[in-house]
């Protein structure tokens, strides 16, 4: 893996972090923010979430300023990183502990080698506008969320058991999850062997972008401007905020992200699918359509449900990814697509007429993710959902001393 490295944190100084932190921006719309910023003057998104006018990324550099002058955000005396826990129940009614470590990972270009390792993509990315990341880097100089790492290097799971100083914990209520609650903590760790030993581990092999590939882009694109302006190839925009953890399966919760389909026929886009799969008709209840997406692909119109399965032969050369398959059946076809979590918001979209059509699909396997790092290969955009969600605030890293 390339350079992973500690650094002085900015933490709360309040342990209550409650009506402090937030959800990353990018799952958050305008409604969400109102009622975060209710809980809090102090709330993250009032720097995360830059709102107003041409000058809101300055109101957000000089709001986070302020609150170090404050001393509501405190500057941590010594460089560490940050055990970060997540404890839940998945969807399947597993319970679920995983504990990736926070800290600074080096940005570095595509195909790129630091002598250690490289930081290789996931999947191919969607068109995004970066300015706004890219504008509050500039005006805060500081990263705000982390970029979600999966590492190959195996052991970091077993070296992260042995618990830090603890310096936060938040117990999130959520739906959806298969349980009430999520509880995320997280733990200091200054100690300089153990910093030594876990940096070292992760030098041992390279790190997959698992979420927050527009976010490492934007730390690439910041740092080539430092790089201009200074001269220097040693600052702090040299790296950026990152959350690892091993890639192993009991520290994955991988949820699918299902294709709502729009701007063709109805009967073009089955006829096009029927080439590939056989379609058999199901119930279209969501209950139904939820317990038979955990084994097969299925198909929603306002006509009902049908499930989808390859026909013998079709798929031989095409590895094995449901958004893959779809992709090469419908290759040629005109065809608007748009990704959504969630059979609710799937059945809704067909029954809205928002979408002509949605297909759920499962996630990859673990094999999958793997072998896509391995072999440096790219899945269909979207192909993953990580829950849960990394919690913005607890950990924030100046790209400045």
């Amino acid at each position: 893996m390339p350079r992973f490295e500690p650094f002085r944190a900015l933490r709360f100084a309040d342990r209550d972090l409650q009506p402090l932190l937030a959800p990353p921006y990018d799952v958050l719309d305008d409604s969400d923010v109102d009622a975060l910023q209710a809980r809090s003057a102090h709330n993250v998104t009032f720097v995360d979430v830059p709102r107003g006018g041409a000058d809101r990324y300055e109101v957000a550099a000089a709001t986070l300023q302020d609150w170090v002058d404050q001393g509501v955000l405190v500057l941590d005396p010594e460089p560490s990183f940050t055990i970060y826990r997540l404890r839940f129940t998945d969807a399947s009614g597993s319970r679920r502990d995983v504990a990736g470590v926070l800290g600074a990972l080096e940005v570095l270009d595509p195909g790129a080698d630091s002598g250690a390792g490289r930081v290789l993509p996931h999947e191919r990315t969607t068109p995004k506008d970066s300015t706004d990341r890219l504008e509050l880097t500039r005006a805060t100089r500081a990263n705000l969320s982390p970029v979600w790492g999966l590492s190959l290097a195996a052991g970091l799971a077993a070296m992260l058991a042995e618990p830090g100083e603890p310096v936060g914990r938040l117990v999130e209520l959520t739906e959806g999850l298969g349980g009430p609650e999520v509880v995320h903590v997280w733990e200091r760790v200054t100690d300089p062997e153990r910093v030594r030993a876990i940096g070292a581990l992760l030098a041992a092999d390279d790190v997959l972008i698992a979420d927050g590939h527009h976010r490492y882009a934007v730390s690439r694109t910041y740092r080539d401007e430092v790089r201009a302006a200074t001269g220097r190839d040693d600052t702090g925009a040299e790296r950026t905020l990152a959350f690892v953890a091993e890639l192993v399966a009991d520290q994955l919760s991988v949820e699918p992200i299902h294709r709502h389909y729009s701007g063709v026929d109805l009967a073009e886009l089955r006829a096009a699918l029927e080439r590939f799969f056989v379609l058999s008709r199901v119930g279209g209840d969501h209950g139904t359509v939820s317990a038979l997406n955990a084994t097969a692909m299925v198909l929603l119109t306002v006509e009902g449900a049908w499930r989808l399965d390859p026909r013998p032969g079709v798929f031989d050369d095409v590895r094995a990814l449901d958004g893959l398959w779809l992709e090469t059946a419908l290759e040629g076809v005109d065809v608007q697509v748009a990704y959504q979590d969630g059979v609710d918001a799937a059945l809704d979209a067909v029954a809205d007429r928002v979408a002509v059509a949605a297909v759920l699909v499962r996630p990859p396997s673990l094999e999958e993710i793997q072998r896509t790092a391995r072999e440096g290969l790219l899945m269909p955009p979207k192909s993953t959902f990580f829950t849960p969600k990394l919690k913005t605030g607890a950990v924030l890293r100046p790209l400045e001393p």
